[in-house]
């Protein structure tokens, strides 16, 4: 064995002993009632965290929103999803509940200094600039590019339908090259043109497959922190050097390799759109950057770099934490975007009543735009404009409804920075069984893990019902029935009284951008195509099943034996509307 071989496994070790060393210090014993261990070291991560979807949802039916559940090395951790409690740790107290570790480690590695690698001033600093970044004023004045791009994804859609038949096509490729699209246009301003399947593009490319990487090298995220607190940054480099060097030949060493590839690449052309962006800034006719002129001047990162510019001294952003808002802003708009419009699509192939009745609402708005338009064409490729976009009541129905119930990110987790305790607004048994439990008490650096999807379900706020797709329960709402409140009880998102996107100032500060997107792919797609689940059989004479992966994000598999349940894919039958 090399030098270089012995050191590194050296370094692995101290990191993993480090780890395991600082895991077992005991905290005071959760005195909540939670499951039993599912395994002697994984205990129940790996039931309700790798395609846990309906465990996630059990755990919390069966004991409540404040669990305990068992992690690593016999560590306890929290599983919350009381309302009363995330208000408390989300937003009242959310400086005692902070993100962990090595989520933010990860992401400073990954994306730099953005939002979601940042704690404290510096958070509340970078979320002070880009708040006004994100107005409805500047929503309106981004639609129109959005637009462009879903007439494409239409168009490329359209062009593999043949004529009175249907066909049926993974669709899951184009969502994603549509989202990356309608990102890279809206914030960076950058033309990347990823549904063309004929363009080669790097950095494009490695944006798209960011996501798949970092979930395939989840096994490091603990040691990162470790790593990062005991090493300077010459050695951590160091260490990154030896672990992706050939002479680790398995597939997690190949995959942490191809991970360090794309983040230098996204790095690299990351700088360079920057660096083109700040030398364009000021200029009438920017021409340095590759952007449509619709584009040019309206895109998220050129408001915030004159926002910045204008900001006092006090407030203004690094260029490293400029850079770091683009990069988390590329990364999180496609992996949930797609997500969210692949889900909602499935949804209304599965009922295909609601996807009629939603056809037919957006048909009737275009109709009666062109007609109060007289410069609109008598045809359906018509763009909606922004308010009577974000006002159709069933397709803001349908998007709140699949949001709810399918959160793109469903849990998230927390440490505590000090001896603290979670007040629950529906109280939970001791860990004997034998009380009640009104109010956890947890240690510091105790874990907690907040279930976005079990508060989405619970019956307690969002009724009986609470797990059943039903767009119409937010139509009702102009009855006097307001979803998500029970009994003077809700949630306190800043979305629709959903936890989707989350609550505070660490909530989702895109998502006035996402909601709109997701809006537009459905108006432009579903008066041209009818979807619907694939109900053919194969040259095997199997029919395809759709099964929904939940790991980190969701996202659709084939069962077997049509499919391995691992590659990401959505086949939908598909069939030209009438005009």
């Amino acid at each position: 064995m090399s030098l270089p071989q012995i050191i590194g496994y050296s370094l692995l070790t101290l990191a993993v002993w480090k780890l395991v060393q600082r895991r077992s210090r005991k905290a005071t014993a959760l005195n909540v009632a939670g499951p039993q261990k599912d395994h002697w070291l994984t205990g129940n991560l790996k039931s309700m965290f790798l395609d846990g979807f309906e465990r996630c949802l059990e755990v919390a039916a069966d004991y409540g929103g404040a669990v305990k559940i068992h992690a690593l090395f016999g560590e306890e951790w929290l599983y919350v999803s009381d309302p009363r409690a995330l208000h408390h740790i989300l937003v009242k107290e959310q400086d005692i509940f902070e993100e962990n570790d090595a989520f933010l480690s990860c992401n400073q590695l990954v994306f730099g200094e953005g939002l979601i690698s940042t704690l404290g001033e510096q958070h509340r600093k970078q979320r002070k600039m880009l708040n006004p970044v994100f107005s409805t004023s500047n929503m309106r004045e981004l639609l129109p590019i959005i637009q462009t791009i879903s007439h494409q994804l239409r168009s490329v859609l359209v062009a593999n339908i043949p004529e009175n038949t249907s066909v049926e096509l993974d669709v899951l490729p184009w969502l994603s090259r549509s989202a990356l699209d309608c990102i890279c246009e809206g914030v960076l301003g950058y033309h990347s043109n990823a549904i063309d399947t004929g363009s080669n593009n790097e950095y494009t490319e490695a944006v798209r497959m960011l996501g798949p990487f970092i979930a395939r090298t989840m096994l490091f995220r603990p040691l990162v922190p470790v790593v990062m607190h005991n090493f300077s940054p010459y050695w951590r480099k160091k260490i990154v050097d030896w672990l992706t060097i050939s002479w680790l030949p398995t597939q997690t060493m190949k995959n942490f390799r191809e991970l360090r590839r794309i983040v230098e690449v996204m790095d690299s052309a990351s700088r360079t759109i920057f660096q083109e962006k700040k030398a364009a800034l000021g200029l009438p006719c920017p021409t340095v950057l590759e952007s449509s002129s619709e584009t040019r001047g309206k895109d998220i990162m050129s408001i915030m770099l004159k926002s910045n510019a204008s900001s006092s001294e006090a407030d203004r952003l690094s260029d490293a934490e400029l850079l770091g808002q683009m990069n988390v802003m590329i990364f999180a708009g496609l992996e949930t975007t797609t997500a969210a419009v692949a889900r909602a699509l499935y949804m209304l192939a599965k009922h295909p009543l609601v996807q009629a009745r939603l056809r037919a609402e957006i048909n009737d708005a275009m109709i009666a735009y062109q007609t109060s338009d007289v410069h609109s064409h008598a045809n359906l490729s018509v763009e909606l404009p922004y308010d009577v976009l974000t006002s159709l009541p069933l397709l803001d129905a349908v998007i709140r409804e699949t949001l709810r119930l399918y959160p793109s990110l469903p849990v998230l987790s927390r440490r505590t920075t000090e001896a603290a305790s979670v007040p629950l607004q529906f109280p939970v048994r001791s860990a004997s069984g034998k009380e009640e439990i009104s109010a956890v008490p947890v240690a510091k650096n105790q874990r907690l893990i907040i279930s976005i999807l079990a508060a989405n379900h619970n019956q307690a706020v969002w009724g009986e019902d609470a797990s059943d797709w039903k767009p119409e329960r937010w139509l009702n709402s102009s009855q006097g029935n307001t979803p998500g409140l029970k009994d003077g009880v809700r949630y306190t998102g800043v979305y629709s009284s959903m936890m989707t996107f989350l609550a505070g100032s660490r909530s989702c500060i895109g998502f006035k951008f996402a909601e709109m997107e997701i809006k537009d792919v459905l108006a432009t797609l579903l008066p041209c195509i009818h979807f619907a689940l694939p109900s053919e059989p194969d040259e095997s004479g199997i029919i395809k099943e759709i099964h929904w992966r939940m790991d980190g994000f969701h996202s659709p598999v084939l069962k077997a034996p049509a499919g391995d349940g691992e590659t990401p894919q959505l086949p939908l039958s598909m069939r030209r509307c009438a005009n």
